[in-house]
């Protein structure tokens, strides 16, 4: 089920969130050759990643490094951006924000209902959908690559969802996740999954992780919404 949240305070529309049953998923780390299994509740994500226009909108800026274009994915932003902008939009809804930031430091308040970034979990149970291969479909259907994005990312919703109505889960651009990758080998290092318009059909697999430090801003990196269930 999809829901567009009312009209924030600058007029403009709130995401378009997917209500997410509860469920479990089994992630694995191809680097560690460790599996390991995760129930979680019910949830809401955003149907496509967060655009520039949505970012220009509540934070009057444009950091992509692609052109100016309001329905392209908004990249070039780092975790610790991701996470303001999550604040931001809570905030714009009158909403509880779900972070805590001081300078680099950064605590989840689980209890409010504000946006956030998804788990880890959460994003390839989203990503899958029910389904158990690498891709929810047909790659070329369903995800900007590398062999199809003409060197640059596309604008969202563009191509196929998966059966749970999301967009671009695989490709376009690598999505910020909550989770750090392994503390005790890259320290702060953040999660991300999915692969972007730039990498190999290989890299844009519901599986594969990336890592990356919570300051760096990458141009083939952007983020998604989520918040807990209705």
């Amino acid at each position: 089920m999809r829901e567009t949240g009312p009209a924030r305070a600058d007029g403009t529309a709130a995401p378009e969130v997917a209500q997410l049953p509860g469920g479990r998923v089994v992630l694995s780390d191809r680097r560690t050759r460790r599996s390991w299994p995760v129930e979680m509740a019910p949830f809401r994500l955003a149907t496509h990643p967060v655009t520039q226009g949505e970012y220009a909108g509540l934070t009057g800026e444009r950091p992509s490094g692609a052109p100016p274009a309001d329905r392209l994915p908004v990249e070039s932003v780092s975790w610790l951006d991701a996470v303001r902008f999550c604040n931001a939009l809570s905030t714009s809804e009158g909403l509880p924000a779900a972070y805590r930031v001081s300078g680099e430091t950064v605590e989840w308040d689980r209890s409010a209902d504000g946006y956030r970034l998804p788990t880890e979990a959460e994003w390839e149970y989203a990503c899958r959908a029910g389904t158990e291969g690498p891709g929810y479909g047909p790659l070329d259907e369903i995800a900007w690559h590398r062999g199809n994005s003409e060197g640059a990312p596309q604008q969202v919703g563009g191509l196929l969802p998966n059966a749970w109505g999301l967009y671009d889960m695989l490709g376009n651009v690598w999505e910020w996740c909550w989770d750090v990758y392994d503390a005790e080998v890259y320290g702060t290092y953040r999660v991300l999954r999915g692969g972007g318009w730039f990498d190999e059909r290989w890299s844009c697999r519901a599986s594969v992780r990336r890592r990356s430090h919570p300051t760096l801003r990458l141009d083939d990196v952007g983020f998604r919404v989520a918040r807990g269930a209705a």
